[in-house]
């Protein structure tokens, strides 16, 4: 398992984090082109060779235009999903401002439709967040480890005026994930940093690895008491015999007085909410009624916000909610090209033995619309074509 440790002792930030994954070899061409698929201008990467207490690593920034425009959640969301990136790139990239969008919604205490960035930190972000979906693809990490993240004191200033550190969205961001104090009172981990770590990252200690190689990401302060470097040591996993494991919140709730309508409402509800998975089975229950469990699988930080969502949409009083482990297969995703057009394929892999692939629902659904065909059909299709590819490139980097 090709896995990049995040060795954060000088935090991160979303410029940073790219830094380093053209320090560890992400071809800058080749970002350049995927990021030029997106309809955005008005902005161009300056990437210098920089040090930092006498280490030398790459730093990027984004050169914005002055403009007074405003980018929305939505719009930035519909822009990613409606852009050529492919789905392997774009999805990632919109999880990133889902979790970004979510934080900034929560701690301004409004809707996520209605969260908007000012233009010029919208462009940094959108670089820099989809920037690391690309990376992350085209190096192929499967696994991202980080140290957890040292959160500073003081105050910074920004569009909304003097806020406190560590920023209230990367509090947010960072809710049922451990950190520590960095003893500064400047701004080492901005919400960009938080959402690549939150989103993608499981906290812990440095794994046993094989080191390919070791990058460093540079951060813009010039600081006293250490080194302002982003350190990734990327390496392929020396143990791959156990399933990798991750924690999840478990919220379940008995309904006996809710419509079938009103219950598929909510399933639909919770998953656009960014619920894992969710389903219903039938129960008996008090005074011979039939009614059902509804149970949802979601992440920690999302717990609170979605007990509250079914405790509005359904007849449901009160959620019980467990933290529990969840062992999981190791899955990456690709697009291939088929006679039908482009699809996206799950690859399921037990360590580095790969399992199973399926198709991507949504992909082959507007398949068999576009081509009017049977869905069962278009899977069969989809699926074979992949398997066939498969079979020609066997080992794992032919797969990227």
């Amino acid at each position: 398992m090709r896995t990049l440790y995040l060795d954060t002792f000088s935090g991160i930030s979303g410029d940073m984090f790219l830094g380093l994954l053209l320090d560890l070899g992400l071809p800058l061409q080749q970002l350049e082109g995927e990021l030029a698929k997106l309809p955005l201008d008005g902005y161009k990467l300056q990437v210098d060779r920089e040090q930092r207490h006498g280490i030398e690593g790459c730093r990027v920034q984004v050169r914005c235009e002055e403009t007074h425009h405003h980018r929305t959640w939505s719009g930035i969301d519909q822009m990613l999903a409606e852009s050529d990136l492919s789905i392997a790139v774009s999805e990632p990239a919109r999880r990133f401002f889902r979790r970004l969008g979510e934080a900034e919604a929560k701690v301004h205490g409004i809707d996520i439709d209605k969260v908007h960035f000012h233009e010029v930190g919208a462009i940094d972000a959108i670089v820099d967040l989809t920037g690391a979906a690309i990376g992350l693809h085209l190096l192929g990490i499967d696994q991202l480890v980080s140290a957890p993240l040292p959160l500073s004191r003081g105050m910074s200033r920004c569009a909304h005026g003097a806020l406190p550190l560590p920023a209230p969205a990367v509090l947010e961001l960072l809710r049922g994930m451990p950190i520590v104090d960095s003893g500064s009172d400047r701004e080492l981990v901005t919400p960009t940093g938080a959402t690549i770590v939150a989103e993608r990252a499981e906290i812990g200690p440095l794994p046993q690895l094989t080191i390919e190689r070791t990058g460093y990401g540079v951060g813009g302060w010039q600081l006293e008491d250490r080194p302002n470097l982003l350190r990734g040591i990327l390496g392929e996993s020396a143990d791959n015999r156990s399933l990798p494991t991750d924690r999840v919140r478990l919220l379940e709730t008995h309904i006996d007085d809710s419509s079938p309508e009103q219950l598929g409402y909510l399933l639909e509800q919770l998953l656009e909410a960014g619920a894992l998975d969710v389903g219903y089975a039938p129960l008996q229950m008090k005074k011979n009624r039939p009614g059902v469990r509804l149970t949802v699988v979601c992440e920690p930080q999302q717990a609170e916000r979605l007990a509250k969502l079914i405790m509005r949409e359904s007849s449901a009083i009160g959620v019980r909610g467990n933290l529990c482990d969840r062992y999981r297969l190791r899955r990456r995703s690709i697009s291939i090209t088929t006679e039908l057009g482009d699809a996206g394929i799950k690859l399921l892999y037990d360590g580095e033995q790969f399992l199973r692939l399926s198709a991507e629902y949504d992909d082959c659904r507007k398949l068999a619309l576009t081509h009017g065909m049977p869905l069962p059909e278009v899977f069969r299709l989809v699926e074979n074509t992949a398997y066939q590819q498969l079979n020609l490139t066997t080992d794992r980097t032919k797969h990227e």
